[in-house]
């Protein structure tokens, strides 16, 4: 367009001699100093890109014609070479708009919908030759960018040592952030203005094994804020694959935010090949809270599944020998001296509380057959759990050889006459180069016993030694992980690994992770404050599931231990609520079985809720506040809803249109009970029954730390 008006422009003012190179000079300008808008599906959010005077890629995004982020330069820098990110002039551009749906395997609703307008702009750095394209995507609840490398002569093996991503925010935000540390994101949340962000104010006692802050105004993606004027942000990342896992860090002063890359022990951040790309930076934007929780874009931006037939994926509901080693009534390693020098005759002596015995084992899988859960889990079964904490060691597990009083061939047979599957624990203590040694003894022993899913672990420091757990090395092992199962069929729940960036759409088996502050914490440590529960939905559940390990019934540890002061932030109802709010497709009754016996009518709700669904509806959201959600049960007209609020109690009414219209249920209510209140009376709940239409609204009534569970089943 710009070239023929051009030809226009100097036939009427008839210039000759120079006519050639002006056109030239003047097309120049156009194509490299300019400035075009990508327009989302529903024209709300728009995305600016241009090559600022120096070459620099640079974007902005407005929201509603309000400008959220300001001209943001981009680019890498590389290793012993000219950075790539100035000198650039823009070479073509291809656009494309994408309306499509796909189903997931498992999810939060059986139909996802991908709809986005895409432009690739393809870039020359003129003084080297070396081509980089930026693709920008823009969907109706945000924006996405990542760079590919394209295939050349002048690329070809490249180290990147920064990246140069940023994202210079308009307002002083509201912000919900844990300090950037390379090896954890076991924190609970700080909810602070952006220029009150600040590492070296916060309370490390905080129960976390291995802490790598690095710097004070560093914070961790998902970065959730909210403007002055009501606006949602998210900043995040997706389809992190070889590469680090991305950090921000803040200018407290200007709000600007630059993306920081996880190094390796020497300092590099990634090494690749051309062609390859970067992962998906992500801004996500809404006025409505409740947006943010339902986006589907981190998903959306991943490859479709890798696994052809996917019958063998399936969601579980599990028990296990896990809650009991937290809480102190039992241990781990068999001897319970965490010392294996105490062998001085060659064999660990039984200390009488270890709790992978297969007597134990086997209350777990009655338990679960009695009550209709899919599997048990047992910690502690394997051999090296004496010394495998705090030691450094490389040869600590062999993941196939259990300690003497467990029988894994008794206790699978045991629980296949039952109908329960069992659950493979892999503790690797950070030893991945000794995991990795072994993982295909380890998954051909769980084909043998027919295990069909395993929790693996990585706490501790990271061997290859230097390593950290968010670095390309550990990124590229998590992921390793989950494809070596697939070849054997196994399903995969990681434990302290980097946070998911949505790569259970490509590898489905990837059923879950914990990669947050779960709620374990809470028996040993200053534990999760109430408003946890709250962020987490806006944060690390944007990237997959969660298993949080909710259900604790008996709140206060001083019961199992009169000196203990430590106490899960809840009320009993808001434990019952969880299994709604935290999507997992795995999802573990976390408590001892006896506390659960001694409650049967609030266990039934853990007993009757869903872990797959057809469909979702966020119905109120607010983060560091509240959050109310509803589900559809895949393949039935049932519906569960869970309700949260932090350390303030709430009350609200819910229209329940999410109902099919015509139709009666049957609402079974747990709520908190008279005088609940997360610290003084945790245990107060009480439950009724009404029926209900798409007509009705029920009034939730959340005390301190509390939360309401609903049950609707269909009557006619």
């Amino acid at each position: 367009m710009y070239f023929y008006e051009l030809i226009d422009l100097f036939k009427i003012i008839k210039i000759s001699f120079m006519k050639k190179y002006a056109v030239c000079l003047f097309l120049f300008f156009a194509i490299n100093s300019f400035a075009q808008e990508i327009l989302s599906p529903s024209k709300k959010i728009s995305l600016s890109f241009s090559i600022t005077s120096e070459g620099k890629p640079a974007y902005k995004v407005s929201y509603s014609n309000k400008e959220i982020v300001q001209e943001s330069v981009l680019g890498v820098a590389l290793k012993d070479q000219e950075a790539l990110d100035h000198g650039f002039v823009l070479v073509q551009q291809e656009s494309k708009s994408v309306n499509e749906t796909w189903q997931p395997v498992l999810g939060e609703q059986s139909i996802i919908q991908n709809n986005y307008n895409q432009v690739t702009y393809f870039l020359l750095q003129k003084a080297t030759n070396r081509k980089l394209n930026i693709i920008f995507r823009v969907y109706n609840d945000g924006v996405a960018f990542r760079y590919e490398f394209p295939k050349q002569d002048q690329l070809n093996y490249f180290v990147i040592s920064d990246e140069k991503t940023t994202f210079n925010l308009v307002e002083n935000h509201k912000a919900f952030w844990i300090p950037g540390d390379y090896d954890s994101q076991e924190y609970a949340y700080n909810e602070t203005k952006l220029s009150e962000i600040d590492n070296s104010k916060i309370d490390l006692n905080n129960g976390i094994g291995v802490k790598s802050i690095a710097s004070q105004y560093r914070v961790q993606s998902p970065l959730m804020l909210k403007s002055p004027s009501g606006v949602y942000i998210n900043i995040f990342e997706a389809a992190v694959v070889n590469y680090p896992v991305m950090h921000l860090d803040v200018d407290v002063n200007n709000f600007d935010l630059k993306a920081d890359l996880v190094p390796n022990p020497i300092g590099d951040k990634a090494y690749l090949q051309a062609p390859c790309v970067a992962p998906w930076r992500t801004i996500m934007i809404s006025n409505d809270a409740r947006d943010i929780v339902g986006s589907k874009m981190i998903l959306n931006l991943n490859d479709p599944s890798k696994i052809s037939d996917t019958s063998w994926i399936k969601p579980m509901k599990y028990v296990g020998i896990w809650w009991e080693m937290h809480i102190g009534k039992a241990t781990w390693d068999y001897a319970g001296s965490q010392n294996a020098q105490n062998a001085a005759d060659g064999q660990l002596k039984p200390s009488g509380k270890h709790g992978a015995t297969t007597a134990n084992t086997k209350r777990y899988i009655d338990f679960a057959a009695k009550h209709g859960f899919d599997g048990v889990l047992v910690e502690g079964w394997n051999v090296g759990w004496e010394d495998w904490f705090g030691n450094w060691k490389e040869n600590v597990f062999d993941f196939i050889t259990p300690y003497p009083d467990f029988n894994l061939k008794e206790v699978t047979d045991y629980a296949k006459s039952k109908g329960v599957k069992m659950i493979m624990h892999h503790e690797t203590s950070g030893s991945v180069a000794n995991y990795e040694r072994h993982l295909d003894r380890a998954f051909e022993l769980m084909q043998q016993y027919g295990y069909p899913a395993v929790k693996s672990g990585y706490v501790g420091r990271i061997i290859p030694r230097g390593e950290f757990h968010d670095g390309q090395t550990m990124v590229n092992h998590y992921n390793f992980v989950a494809q070596r199962a697939a070849d054997y069929k196994l399903m995969v729940n990681s434990h302290e690994s980097s946070r998911p960036t949505g790569y259970s759409r490509t590898y489905p088996n990837y059923i879950a992770a914990e990669a947050a502050r779960g709620n374990e914490f809470n028996a040993w440590s200053v534990g999760n404050p109430p408003m946890h529960e709250t962020i987490l939905p806006f944060t690390r559940l944007l990237g997959g599931p969660m298993d949080y390990t909710p259900g604790i019934f008996e709140i206060k540890m001083n019961v199992y231990d009169a000196a203990k002061k430590e106490q899960v932030h809840t009320t009993l109802a808001k434990q019952l609520a969880l299994y709604v709010t935290m999507y997992s497709p795995l999802q573990m009754a976390a408590d001892l079985p006896e506390n659960y016996e001694a409650r049967p009518d609030a266990f039934q709700f853990i007993k009757d809720v869903a872990v797959d669904w057809d469909d979702t509806k966020i119905l109120h959201a607010e983060p560091g506040d509240y959050i109310t959600i509803a589900r559809k049960t895949k393949g039935k007209d049932e519906w569960f809803l869970g309700a949260i609020t932090d350390e303030n109690a709430r009350m609200t009414t819910i229209p329940l249109n999410f109902l099919t219209k015509g139709k009666t249920y049957k609402a079974t209510i747990y709520e908190d009970g008279k005088g609940a209140d997360w610290k003084k009376n945790p245990k107060s709940y009480a439950i009724k029954t009404i029926q209900v239409t798409s007509n009705s609204k029920i009034k939730l009534n959340l005390a301190n730390g509390g939360g309401t569970a609903i049950s609707f089943t269909l009557i006619d």
